[in-house]
């Protein structure tokens, strides 16, 4: 059976869990991608390489073109945020599972979800778009609003703005940065911010937890550090999972993150239609006892979720990214680190190469490294993190 995995850059979450989930399946693999090389030195220490190919992959017709030349697929997957729709488009091409392509572009198009989320009647979040070059002065948000790209990830460019003057400043910083990119204004939804990670066969889906996430201060909204929850209460999982239906989440893995006022009221920040990153998925493989990343491409090859599937609630876990402070070259810090002791698993795995040089992104850019940690409670969990970072040492040299 063979699977196309398409792909932009590699990531942990293709290298260390997708790929050898696929090799656990028994599946051939090819990544379609727009630049092979660096996939290709990333999966050389693999056990079974996939096969790499070039292919203009942001485009669903090259995709499908490509495929049709190429073997038959059993399987087409991605677990890129910009690469979803395009995969959904190619694998219903195929008569394969495929996630609905409009849900994707709903996930993906910060605009038309607040749209299409208000056009349900199920939540109304003040928002307008900016064309590109377009001047915000035409705008009246309601302040604090927060400006973003409209397609974008990572908190890349996402800012909290106080006032019009504010608004119009990092409106022309960011434009300068991407001048061809749409952004988008929206007001901001006080409260803590939490996801809900769910796994789906497109008829049963199952709710795997989610996290309570620590932000930086204001301005910036970069991840600082996570801790997994087994369940939020049931009147929020039930609001967040009434607005996935809305957009038409069902097949494959999502990522979902919200915050919760204080009326008890839940309000998707954005839905993320793959697998959650940084290690988190990694973690929750362990965290959970489920095999994670083969349940996710089975989903794909149109197998169901095993019946009475129970993932463990009993662990708790906290992930913590190490971030670069300033711009420079990263001069010191430790390699990869992975144990299990005292009903503890522990891994640290460097997410930027000593010698390299890096601005200061004020997003998920800077994290130099990921340390995570399972254990039978949040305090062992808490202390494996904290110890190990207290007994390294990360150097940014200007």
């Amino acid at each position: 059976m063979r699977l196309y995995l398409l792909a932009l850059n590699p990531t942990d979450s293709v290298t260390l869990g997708f790929l050898p989930a696929a090799t656990r399946l028994g599946l051939d693999v090819t990544v379609l991608t727009d630049c092979a090389q660096p996939h290709r030195a990333a999966y050389a220490d693999l056990d079974r390489a996939p096969e790499v190919v070039e292919c203009a992959v942001q485009d669903f017709r090259e995709v499908v073109g490509l495929i049709s030349r190429h073997a038959p697929p059993d399987a087409v997957f991605s677990n890129s945020d910009h690469l979803q729709t395009q995969t959904a488009l190619a694998a219903a091409y195929f008569g394969l599972p495929a996630k609905d392509w409009r849900a994707t572009l709903r996930a993906k198009n910060k605009a038309e979800l607040r749209r299409h989320l208000a056009a349900t009647g199920l939540d109304a979040v003040w928002s307008a778009e900016l064309a590109p070059g377009q001047d915000p002065a035409t705008l009246a948000p309601p302040f604090p609003c927060v400006l973003k790209p409209r397609e974008g990830v990572a908190s890349e460019d996402v800012a909290l703005v106080g006032d019009a003057a504010e608004l119009a400043l990092r409106c022309r910083e960011i434009q300068q940065r991407r001048p061809g990119a749409a952004l988008l204004v929206e007001e901001f939804l006080p409260g803590g911010l939490h996801t809900l990670e769910t796994l789906g066969d497109g008829a049963t889906r199952l709710v795997l937890g989610g996290f309570r996430t620590t932000l930086s201060p204001p301005p910036h909204f970069v991840e600082e550090a996570l801790e997994y929850v087994p369940a939020h209460p049931p009147e929020v999982t039930a609001q967040v999972l009434a607005q996935l239906d809305a957009v038409g989440v069902g097949l494959g893995a999502c990522h979902t993150e919200f915050v919760v006022q204080p009326d008890g009221r839940a309000r998707l920040v954005e839905v993320n239609y793959r697998a959650i990153g940084d290690q988190c998925d990694l973690m929750l493989e362990h965290l959970l006892g489920v095999p994670y990343f083969e349940l996710v491409l089975g989903a794909h090859l149109g197998r169901p979720l095993p019946a009475g599937l129970r993932p463990r609630t009993d662990r708790r876990a906290r992930n913590r990214p190490v971030c670069a402070d300033r711009a420079g070259t990263l001069t010191a810090a430790p390699g990869p680190a992975s144990w299990e002791a005292d009903g503890v698993r522990f891994g640290y795995r460097p997410t930027r190469a000593v010698g390299e040089h890096h601005e200061h992104y004020r997003t998920n850019r800077d994290y130099l490294g990921v340390a995570w940690a399972v254990g039978p409670d949040q305090r062992a969990a808490d202390l494996a993190v904290e110890r190990f970072i207290a007994a390294h040492h990360w150097e940014v040299t200007p």
